[in-house]
């Protein structure tokens, strides 16, 4: 039925006199019956009048439903049969009009009927009475669509159920040679599908979560792959994005996936959790035992045949990384699960790892005040602490689950064939952990890494560490989940010793002072690899001791002071041992043998804090007793941290007021701080395993004890308090200088040493 029809009213008196002249009421008059319900169809006056609408209904899909149809006054009844009754059209232009608020807006109140009806010269109720039949004719084209495709569908099993039947009538067995039974299956198929109907309950499970939050149903969709002849994920490149990304920075681009993307992503999710469950509890031969029997290598030929369906094969030139840890950590796995979900915590405990990250949608929350269930798709910048080893973008939806009382599992797997780039150069294969509870507030988490990466970019010096997949795989995963754990434990700690001097016991000033140095060692590792986002200039030679240098302008940031700050990186390699590099640089006695800044003075701790098993692993207020009056106000806060697979010292000068403040439990995120440091990792030539105790954690006193480090150096200096300045080529070359100065001392001491 057409909208805005100009009905007569009934049983109205003629109001036509004999010679034609309408009189009385004048025109025809708008009637809306009182029974009149959303989705009927307006009745007409005549029998006649309602097959002519019918003749007009396919005009009326063009047309939008929105006819205006106006009747001749009068009674119809009127003996002149032959008069044709006057149709009035609704104008393009209202047409238009009413079209495209109808698709902002299927429902107008009054006060919008009205305000459309002035602006388009129409009554309010001819607006009502066009939306309401607009509905009506929507809702039937979408049921006619839904039929059709039914119908379709039904012809289509009804195909394919009599090709069956006629091929189940001519098999024969292959042992005995006789005909078959129907109904007979392999125990293998049987497994299959079993399997195949119970993925299929939790995608179902999953989309409903997904559609209470995201406003909409998420629409049937057919399976990826037959469960009997598996194959991989298919997914077709969309319109227009092959080249939408620059090829400076794949993740800016990046936008949050479409409405037709979602189902395709649910269904991705829940094989990829499918497939690290398995992962994480599977041995031979899927995971082979290296030669020194410390770590697990992937049979990648076994993974193949293992999980045939996926995100499709590698890519040309890609190499595999793939390694699976586990360790017991002191914390609980709701807690651990809470960190993984929340981007903010995750980029914070894993900062040496991730260097920058964020949530593009959040396709569900959960259920039952959890996050299980939750489907989240993000973008994230992996990274090695040092300007020579290029960033990692990434593109995925992380999945967690509830599989059992106290087990859960988070899983991460690209979505790069859903947006897919020519600059992309890594792919995460389902990642992630599995993580069970323990008696006593621990948990033990199985990580596995397995990612698929063009990894040419990498300088030679850090190729051994990167390629043997220690730069970043479940090993270094792992030990800093253990290592941040120890940390947060130690926030949380009240029995802190009180015999010990300069130990800190103020509950609330260890937390200042914790959360201060944690943002220090956040902006450190921000700024010292080779992100996308970061332009470093080589200032000198052609070697490993290039300095990089960058330049930042610091504006209305309260953690910084303002101006432009010039930040300096430079990694080489050093014939010593991580440990002793480590303890080298965080002991405040031989400070003076490389910090330059020192000026020779007396460094002193003052105070420190405690936060793990290993002593080096602590926050510590130094104080330089220089002859330089100048310098008197002037302390050092520092943080030392070290577990198999890396160690930082990192370092900021800071006002002596503002600690002060800190100690006392004040808000420490307006001390500007400007962090400088080192960040020491294996060579990769011999790195030994971490291992699990009985009691949790990493054993660290035998890791890394062999082999040469790789030590990057960088330093954030202000160079100009004004930030609209320009630099000058004097702070360069001082800046080059000081870098420069710092990494031959460190070489002279330690070479010495080691002598």
């Amino acid at each position: 039925m057409l909208a805005g029809v100009m009905i007569p009213a009934r049983n109205m008196p003629t109001m036509i006199s004999g010679n034609g002249n309408v009189s009385g009421f004048g025109t025809s008059l708008l009637v809306q019956p009182s029974n009149m319900m959303e989705g009927q169809l307006h009745p007409l006056e005549s029998e006649s009048e309602i097959g002519r609408m019918r003749d007009d209904e396919l005009d009326s899909t063009t047309k939008s439903g929105s006819e205006n149809h106006e009747a001749a006054s009068g009674d119809d009844q009127n003996p002149r049969p032959n008069k044709k009754k006057r149709y009035h059209r609704h104008t393009q232009h209202q047409i238009q009009e009413m079209e495209a608020f109808f698709k902002e807006c299927p429902h107008p109140d009054d006060k919008q009927r009205k305000e459309l009806g002035r602006e388009l010269g129409l009554e309010p109720l001819q607006v009502k009475f066009w939306f309401q039949n607009k509905r009506t004719q929507m809702k039937t084209q979408h049921e006619r669509h839904e039929n059709t495709q039914l119908r379709t569908e039904n012809e289509k099993l009804r195909a394919d159920n009599m090709r069956y039947r006629e091929a189940l009538s001519t098999a024969s067995c292959p042992n005995c040679g006789g005909p078959t039974a129907v109904g007979q299956m392999s125990f293998d198929e049987h497994h299959l599908r079993l399997e195949n109907a119970r993925l299929r309950e939790e995608i179902d499970r999953i989309s409903a979560i997904a559609a209470k939050y995201v406003g909409k149903p998420v629409v049937s969709y057919p399976l990826l792959s037959s469960p009997m002849t598996p194959r991989p994920f298919e997914f077709g490149a969309q319109p227009g994005t092959g080249d939408m990304y620059g090829a400076g920075d794949l993740l800016r681009s990046i936008s949050s996936p479409s409405e037709a993307d979602k189902p395709i992503i649910i269904e991705l999710a829940v094989a990829a959790m499918e497939e690290l469950v398995r992962m994480a509890q599977m041995g031979e031969p899927l995971w082979m035992t290296s030669l020194d029997g410390t770590t697990y290598v992937l049979n990648e030929e076994e993974y193949i045949r293992t999980f045939p369906r996926g995100i499709g094969p590698k890519p040309t030139g890609f190499k595999c990384e793939a390694s699976r840890e586990t360790a017991v950590v002191i914390m609980n796995h709701i807690n651990l699960v809470e960190i993984l979900m929340d981007v903010n915590q995750w980029s914070t405990v894993f900062s040496g790892i991730v260097s920058k990250a964020s949530t593009l949608d959040v396709l569900s929350t959960g259920i039952a005040g959890n996050y299980n269930g939750a489907l989240q798709v993000m973008a994230t910048e992996f990274q090695v602490p040092s300007p020579l080893v290029p960033t990692r973008e990434s593109y995925y939806v992380r999945y967690c689950k509830q599989h059992a009382e106290g087990t859960w599992a988070v899983v991460d797997v690209s979505l790069d064939n859903i947006r897919p780039s020519p600059t992309a150069r890594c792919r995460r294969r389902p990642s992630g952990c599995l993580i069970q509870e323990m008696p006593n507030g621990y948990s033990k988490v199985t990580w596995v890494e397995h990612v698929e990466v063009d990894d040419s970019g990498v300088h030679s010096l850090y190729k051994q560490l990167v390629s043997t997949g220690h730069a970043f795989g479940a090993q270094r995963w792992i030990a800093t989940l253990d290592r941040q754990c120890e940390r947060l434990a130690s926030v949380m700690a009240t029995n802190v010793p009180t015999g010990d001097v300069g130990v800190i016991t103020n509950q609330d000033g260890r937390k200042s002072m914790l959360k201060l140095a944690e943002r220090m060692v956040m902006s450190f590792c921000a700024g010292v690899s080779a992100s996308t986002a970061h332009t470093w200039t080589t200032l000198s030679g052609t070697g490993a001791d290039d300095v990089r240098v960058m330049t930042r302008k610091s504006v209305d940031d309260p953690g910084r002071p303002p101006g432009i700050v010039l930040s300096a990186a430079t990694s080489f390699w050093l014939p010593v041992s991580p440990k002793r590099v480590f303890d080298f640089l965080r002991d405040e006695n031989s400070r003076s043998e490389w910090d330059i800044l020192s000026n020779g003075g007396v460094v002193q701790e003052m105070a420190h804090i405690a936060n793990g098993r290993d002593t080096g692993n602590c926050v510590s207020l130094l104080r330089v007793n220089s002859a330089n009056s100048s310098q008197s106000n002037m302390l050092i806060l520092q943080e030392s941290c070290t577990d198999p697979t890396a160690s930082f010292v990192i370092y900021a000068p800071v006002d002596i007021v503002a600690m002060n403040v800190v100690l006392n439990g004040g808000d420490p995120d307006y001390v500007a701080l400007l962090p400088s440091g080192f960040a020491i990792l294996p060579d990769g030539s011999t790195i030994t395993a971490a291992t699990s105790s009985a009691g949790g954690g990493i054993d660290t006193d035998a890791a890394g004890s062999s082999g040469g480090s790789l030590l990057t150096v960088a330093f954030q200096i202000l160079v100009d308090s004004v930030p609209t300045a320009k630099l000058s080529l004097g702070s360069v070359a001082t800046v080059n200088n000081l870098i420069a100065c710092t990494v031959e001392r460190i070489k002279a001491s330690l070479s010495c040493e080691n002598a």
